[in-house]
Formats: structure tokens, C-alpha cells, sequence
């Protein structure tokens, strides 16, 4: 059986790369494109790292797992919770190749902190392998725990950049260092592919899409691109190997940031209460300028160090409070509406949510700016997703044209500007390109799901497709796979009795549980 690696491209999309392909500056890219199978890919609502990653893993959109976005709201518990790895509830790809009895390795993937135990390794990345606001982790990132040491040692691996990028003006030091962490990246999840004889490897460039929101297709992003364009052609002759390029959505240009729940408070939706947050806003004081100033004095890590988590989430951002704090800044009991970033929008239960539900579609599909309206759609929950967990989702989802960013920041007062901090923003619409063994040459597939890969993936290893998966094995293969459907296992099934007691250790002593 033919080993298959998976690269994932954080906000990858065809609308950056295509102007560097046609101009000669990404070959391996363009002969992948020639002689393998290649498409544009849909992700699901909203276009963002989580829930989108799963959305790839699980071939389920967020019904089927229980995260919409980084946060989860619940307002009848007036309650607002950043989410983690250990919140989705479901089997991914790789725990059904290790019932089969093949072997996986996941590496640097986004929504897998803490991680948790398949038969053979995880390393959790970015951006919620985090301790703290700067986003410092030393240990406690991989399965088994001793993988972090001999990641170390031989490749001097990091999860997040050293210095971190904060700003469009960072071309330096902070672009070099992330450049060097995705060729560990690639350095690592061939290592242990060929090492450990995996059968599966997935590797994930998360800071690629960092990358994007600050420069977009200038030429730090370019830099990237041809870095990564390199290790392509590298993999690609390999004949050992099926490669499998995606991206958990897209990106491009930001023409407009819409401050969603400004928006919500200025239309009637909202109603605000003071907080230190907006005292802190009026006089200047937020978490970029103080950022800026601990960076050039060089006390980033020292005030990570002796700054208490509960004190630095006390500083504002420039755009508002966000997560968890949102729901300090507004007088909940007048509330009807409250925004998540990028697309999902909540419905207090305290009022008569059908009717508050049809004027906000009916409102939201008025907003325009000069190239038009902000969104394609304006969908119910229900319309866009699908399974045991669409009661808990938002009742209303947007979905943000291309170049619209959707910041649900609370008090900073505007409601329409242009771009930002971010020079791009996500999109739906990502890239999947497939060559190989195992593969026959299609070229230009119509559009597909992101749905769709986590399935045609288990195709190619042979393995039957689970009945709660929701998308379809994609027309890659010479003839129809000789594969059937099996039953889902449960997330008890996938780790084990064993494993569930670890991982409710391990989120206890992070404090994510009581």
C-alpha cells in the first residue's frame, strides 16, 4: 500500500497563487497542476481555522462536532467559552485508519490542543497550542509527551514563531522566523514517515495564513509560497508517495472590516454596559500598542512570565473586547443579538427569537459598502448545518463576501472602515491538488467540499467510509474503490477508556475542567 502525506495549507487559495503561477515563480506547483488532480474547495461556515480543520478531518461540518467557531456562546447561560481541541466531539480520519490497523501521524494541526492519544503520534500547533497571551509553550503539545524532547533535540522544533508577527511592518526577523518554522515543519513530517514506516502523515503550515493576513501576495507571503513550492517538487517525485495538498479555506484581499457587533448595538440589537475595557479604549491603551512597546524594550517573554493571564486579558484590543469579555460590555437582559468574528451571530432565548431572527436576516442582507453588499448570503443555522448539534449553533450565519472581514470586536466605536491590522482576510473557497500512485491524473475537478477529503483519503488506504461522514469520495482513482460504508465510532470509541482518562487529566491541569 502507497503512503499518503497530506499538506495542509493554512488559507491557502488559487486567487493568490494563480498571478505567481502563470508568472513562472511556483514550477513545482504548476507541473503538480499538469500532471496530477486539482480543484478549488468550499470550506464551511465560517471560513476560519476553527472549525474548518475538523470540518477537513471529520468530514462533518460543525453539526456534526459542536464548534462553530474559537467561542462558544450560550446566552441563555449568559455564558461565552473559548473552545479547545478536546470540545469536538467526533472520530477524525486518522482513528479510522488506526481501526483498520494502519498507521498515522498528525503534526502541527490547529484544534488538536491538548492533544489526545491515536496509535501513534500527534503535535498539536498553532494557534491554540498556546500558555498564555503570547502565545509561549515549551512542553505538553505532543503525543506521546516525550515526542516534544526528540522534536527539540533534533530539529530545535517550535510551535509558534520567535519573534511573533503583530504587525504589517514586521518584514524582518519575525518573517525569518516563520519561514524557518515551515521548513521544520516539512522536515519533521517526512522524517517521520520514513522512520516510523507510517502509512499516513498530515503536516499543517499554519503560519502561512499569518502570513497572508498581514501581507497578502507581497513579498513575504511569496517567500513562503516558493519555500513551500520547493519541498512540492521534492514530494511529488517521490513514487513511494501519495501527496495530497489542501487548505481549510481561502483568502483574499480585505477592502472592508465591518464591526459586526457596533453594528448589532447601533441598529437596535445591542444594548452596552460600561466596562474598564472601554476606559482603557478612549485613552489609547490596547493590547497592539502594548505589544509593540514590550517587543522593542524586549520584555515580550518576561511579561508572559510574571504578568498574570487574568491581567493581560484586562487589555483591550484595538477593536474591542473579544471572546469571553464580550459579554462584560454589554447589558445582556436588553440584548437580543451577540456576534462571533466571521460569520456566526446568536439570538438571546429572552426574547421571541423567530421574529428577532427574520428582521436581522432582512437587516444584515441591507449592509453595503461601495463594491456592494458585505454578503452573499445571510442563511438561518439550520440551512447550512447538519447534524446532533445544530441547536447549539448560531441562528443566524453570514457569509462575508471575499474581502469583507467580519470583526466582532466590542467598543471600538466604528463600524465600516477599510483594512486594518489585516491586509487579507478568509474566504470559502480553498485549493486541493492530489498526484500519485494511487491517483489518476484528472486535472481541473469542478468544485468540491472540503468535506470530500477526509473520505477519498480513507478510499485510498482501502478503508470503508463512515455513514456520518458528509462528503463524497472525490473521481481520483483509475477505477471505483472496492470500499463500503461502515458504522462511526464514537469519540469513546476513537480514544480508547484509557485515553479518555488521560486526556480529562490532561484538561484538568490545564484547567479547562473542574
Amino acid at each position: 500500500m502507497t503512503k499518503t502525506l497530506v499538506v495542509g495549507l493554512d488559507g491557502a487559495s488559487w486567487e493568490l497563487l494563480d498571478p505567481w503561477i502563470e508568472a513562472g515563480e511556483l514550477p513545482n506547483l504548476a507541473a503538480l497542476r499538469d500532471t496530477g488532480t486539482w480543484a478549488g474547495t468550499r470550506s464551511c461556515l465560517p471560513p476560519v481555522t476553527f472549525p474548518n480543520w475538523k470540518c477537513y478531518s471529520s468530514g462533518k461540518d460543525p453539526g456534526g462536532f459542536g464548534v462553530f467557531w474559537f467561542e462558544n456562546v450560550d446566552l441563555a447561560a449568559g455564558e461565552i467559552n473559548v473552545m479547545n481541541g478536546g470540545d469536538y466531539d467526533t472520530a477524525e480520519l486518522w482513528d479510522y485508519l488506526n481501526d483498520e490497523g494502519q498507521s498515522a501521524g498528525v503534526v502541527n494541526m490547529p484544534t488538536m490542543y491538548p492533544p489526545r492519544d491515536i496509535d501513534d503520534l500527534v503535535v498539536a500547533g498553532g494557534p491554540d497550542a498556546v500558555e498564555g497571551e503570547y502565545r509561549s509553550i515549551s512542553s505538553g503539545y505532543t503525543s506521546p509527551p516525550e515526542l516534544a524532547e526528540e522534536l527539540e533535540s533534533r530539529f530545535d522544533y517550535s510551535v509558534h514563531p520567535d519573534p511573533l508577527l503583530s504587525s504589517n511592518d514586521e518584514r524582518g526577523a519575525e518573517v525569518e522566523a516563520i519561514l524557518d518554522l515551515l521548513e521544520k515543519r516539512f522536515e519533521v513530517a517526512t522524517t517521520l514517515l520514513d522512520e516510523r514506516d507510517l502509512d499516513f502523515v498530515h503536516v499543517t503550515l499554519f503560519y502561512l495564513n499569518v502570513l497572508h493576513h498581514f501581507f497578502w501576495d507581497d513579498e513575504p507571503s511569496l517567500r513562503a509560497w516558493q519555500l513551500v513550492d520547493e519541498w512540492v517538487g521534492r514530494l511529488d517525485d517521490r513514487e513511494d508517495l501519495n501527496l495530497v495538498l489542501m487548505s481549510d479555506h481561502g483568502c483574499d484581499a480585505t477592502q472592508t472590516e465591518f464591526y459586526i457587533n457596533e453594528w448589532l448595538a447601533e441598529n437596535g440589537y445591542q444594548v452596552r454596559d460600561t466596562s474598564v475595557d472601554a476606559v482603557l479604549t478612549r485613552i489609547g491603551l490596547d493590547r497592539e500598542n502594548l505589544l509593540a512597546v514590550a517587543k522593542r524594550a524586549g520584555l515580550v517573554d518576561t511579561l508572559a512570565r510574571v504578568v498574570p493571564e487574568s491581567i493581560q486579558q484586562l487589555v483591550p484590543q484595538r477593536d474591542g473586547v473579544k471572546r469571553d469579555r464580550k459579554l462584560e460590555a454589554i447589558d445582556l437582559e436588553q440584548t437580543k443579538v451577540v456576534a462571533s468574528g466571521q460569520g456566526p451571530v446568536y439570538i438571546n432565548p429572552r426574547f421571541d427569537v423567530e421574529s428577532v431572527r427574520e428582521s436581522l436576516i432582512a437587516d444584515l442582507s441591507e449592509v453595503e459598502d461601495e463594491h456592494g453588499p458585505l454578503f452573499t448570503d445571510v442563511y438561518r443555522g439550520e440551512d447550512v448545518y447538519n447534524g446532533p448539534y445544530v441547536d447549539a449553533g448560531p441562528e443566524v450565519v453570514v457569509d462575508q463576501r471575499p474581502g469583507v472581514h467580519v470583526n466582532d470586536g466590542i467598543g471600538g466605536g466604528t463600524i465600516q472602515s477599510g483594512p486594518d491590522r489585516w491586509a487579507a482576510e478568509n474566504t470559502p473557497y480553498g485549493i486541493f491538488a492530489a498526484s500519485g500512485p494511487d491517483f489518476e491524473p484528472q486535472g481541473e475537478l469542478d468544485r468540491i467540499s472540503i468535506l470530500d477529503i477526509a473520505p477519498t483519503v480513507l478510499a485510498a488506504h482501502g478503508c470503508a467510509i463512515p455513514t456520518d461522514m458528509r462528503g463524497e469520495v472525490l473521481p481520483v482513482f483509475p477505477e471505483d474503490p472496492a470500499i463500503g460504508e461502515r458504522d462511526p465510532l464514537s469519540i469513546e470509541d476513537a480514544l480508547g477508556s484509557d485515553d479518555g482518562d488521560a486526556v480529562e487529566d490532561r484538561l484538568k491541569q490545564l484547567g479547562y475542567m473542574e
